[in-house]
């Protein structure tokens, strides 16, 4: 599970960098767009996967304890 969380980090670093990219070399607006509301949508996923909730309890914590 780390490693997946691993991986959309550097997936969101990379689509923020390359959005930032195309945006400078006068890209399409849409795509820039496009690829920063994926960025967003990693991130909330992210958050949703690490902050404990209410109890104290992180879902990425409880599904660690979960496996055998």
């Amino acid at each position: 599970m780390a490693l997946v969380l691993s991986l959309l980090v550097l997936a969101i670093i990379a689509l923020v960098a390359g959005a930032f990219a195309l945006w400078r070399r006068g890209g399409s607006l849409k795509q820039v767009m496009l690829m920063l509301v994926l960025a967003m949508i990693m991130v909330v996923n992210i958050a949703i996967w690490t902050l404990p909730d209410a109890t104290g309890n992180a879902p990425l914590g409880q599904a660690l304890q979960d496996q055998p």
